[in-house]
Formats: C-alpha cells, structure tokens, sequence
C-alpha cells in the first residue's frame, strides 16, 4: 500500500497511522496551514512518530520540520545527531540541532533535566521557524508509566493524570499506540532507530518500572495492563481539567500583586474548597518564579490558617509570612 504522500504504508505502519489520525482528530491536535515542529531523538518512537506525520502531513495539510537536541550526556551523542539529520534529509524535511553547553547540577534527575532542556531549546526553534505545534512521541506505554511513576513518588491528580494529549504547543500524537506496535511499524520499513543504552539502567525510576515493575504487575495479575493504567489517567485528567478551571477562576479573583510579589487573603483562600485552595496557593507560587514543592504547599496552608506574625522559607530563598489579614509572598532574590 501506499500513501498520499507516495511512501509505502505496510501493514504494522497502516495501524500506527490510522491510530494517530485518530488522536489527533479526536483531541484537535493540527489545523490546516499549520507547522509542525517534530522532536526526534533517534529512538524508535520518535522516528515512528516523524514517519508517520510525514505520511500525513498531506491529509492534514500541515508543514513538518524536525528538531534534535544532543544532551551530550553520553560518548556517541553526536552520531544520534547525524543519524536525525540523514532520516530529516530522507524524508524531504527541513532539520535543526541544537547541542547543549551545560549538564545537569549534581543530584539533579537526569530525565528532568533533559526534558526542560528539550522543552526550552524546542520552544526557541518553534519561535525561530514560527510553528504552532511542537509533536513528541510519547506512547501508550509512557502513559501508563507515568502514572505508576507518580504513584510511587506520591502525586497528586495533576501527576496522576499523566500526560496531556495537547498541552499548549506541545502535542502528542503517539499517545494511543503501544510501544510494541511502534516497534513494529519501525521494523516494517526497515529502519534502525538509535538504542540509547541508558534505557537498560534499572537504577533510574522510569527503566525499573518500564523493564521490572509493570512486567510484575502484568504477570501477577495475568493482564496487559498498559490499555487499563493509561485509560485510568485519561479518567483522571478529567477531573484534574475542572479543578484547575476552578483554581484559576478563584487564583484570578483572589490573588493581590503587591510591589514585593503577591499576597491572598486569608479568610477567601480559607473558604475554598481543600482541593481547589491548594492548587491556588500552587499558582501563586508558581508566579514567585518558583515550581513549588509539597511542603510549600503545606506551609502557606500552614500560615494562613494560624495565628499572623509567623514566617515560613519557602524553596530557592522564597518565603511566606502571615499578616493579620494574609499571607503575603516573596519571590526569591532576583526574581523580581
């Protein structure tokens, strides 16, 4: 078979294709007209996710480009980098690298750090070539990780409702697809993605649930559980959607800027429901410059709902302190 676009479309590779056009119907992922930043790593779900918006970029008439970033994080990066380029030149599509000129700071995760440099050195492109869309491929599986993930770490709806389909200009257009099946539509055209062999340590989070946990679970209960754990999150991130609207809407009415940051009102943010309060004080401290912690969380709770003179530190020199009428926060010094 072949495609509008006139590449072959075997049968592994039809599947991926008629999954994804899906999703990204089902979830408003792509206009016409639009440009498509497309984050391709080497690995075999990226390099699924580029062949295949490259079969499709004709029925939903959108331009591709493709993006690589080398983290320089392990010997041989460099050639993952040739390797995008050379399947960008193959597929007619324009292709930008971006190399990174710092590491990750000691005791900071790897994936995290990789991911926010990801995100940041992306957006700069997706600006750069002026894309509205931003496609990662993340799969069925990464999704039900993710959720197990957060489970052990213990978070709240917001983590446990894994990854969004859309999310601003990023998009995920693989989420529906089985790494399995990603695998296969790869070996039907015959292509050899990189093997990053990072993904075989054990000793990060992500590998021990993907390669011992989720197997261990599946054995014992006798079920593939991937389909069931990833649909839970997709329940989950329906309720996450109408707590944040409501977060917001009372973030928005509450929260006073003041000339040393920002403050709320003890006695409207105390009348809030539990669920929709904490994820106000979330925001303002988000708008701090900070991503606030848990115990953040608990400390502005903490002072709002005590007696007024108390000072609490909050995370990277932030701090918090309770007025007789609120709790009034600073942002860390410089950040403002």
């Amino acid at each position: 078979m072949t495609s509008a676009a006139g590449l072959s479309k075997p049968p592994a590779l039809a599947r991926v294709l008629e999954r994804v056009t899906a999703t990204v119907r089902a979830n408003q992922m792509l206009l016409p007209g639009q440009t498509v930043l497309v984050c391709v790593s080497g690995g075999p779900d990226s390099v699924c996710l580029v062949e295949t918006l490259a079969r499709l970029r004709r029925l939903f008439k959108i331009r591709i480009e493709v993006f690589h970033l080398d983290h320089r994080l392990r010997e041989g990066s460099a050639d993952d980098a040739v390797y995008v380029q050379r399947l960008a030149a193959r597929l007619g599509l324009p292709f930008h690298l971006r190399v990174a000129t710092e590491g990750p700071d000691r005791g900071e995760s790897v994936e995290a750090w990789a991911r926010t440099q990801r995100m940041a050195a992306s957006a700069q492109v997706a600006d750069l070539i002026g894309a509205e869309r931003i496609a990662e491929g993340h799969t069925l599986d990464d999704q039900a990780e993710t959720l197990l993930i957060a489970l052990v770490r213990g978070g709240g709806l917001e983590a446990l409702a894994g990854i969004a389909p859309v999310l601003g200009r990023e998009i995920q257009p693989l989420l529906d697809v089985t790494r399995a099946e990603v695998e296969a539509a790869c070996r039907s055209l015959r292509l050899r993605p990189r093997i990053d062999p990072t993904n075989a340590d054990t000793g990060l989070l992500r590998n021990a649930i993907r390669l011992v946990g989720l197997p261990a679970l599946e054995a014992a209960t006798g079920r593939d559980l991937r389909a069931t754990i990833a649909r839970t999150a997709d329940h989950l991130r329906i309720d996450e959607r109408e707590l944040s609207a409501r977060a917001h809407l009372a973030a928005e009415r509450i929260t006073l800027e003041t000339a040393t940051g920002c403050s709320l009102p003890v006695d409207a943010l105390l009348e809030l429901p539990e669920a929709v309060r904490t994820r106000v004080v979330r925001l303002a401290l988000y708008r701090l410059g900070i991503v606030p912690s848990h115990a953040d969380i608990g400390a502005v709770l903490d002072l709002a709902a005590g007696r007024p003179g108390r000072r609490r530190d909050l995370t990277g020199s932030a701090a918090a302190r309770r007025t007789s009428t609120t709790v009034a926060l600073r942002p860390p010094p410089g950040r403002r």
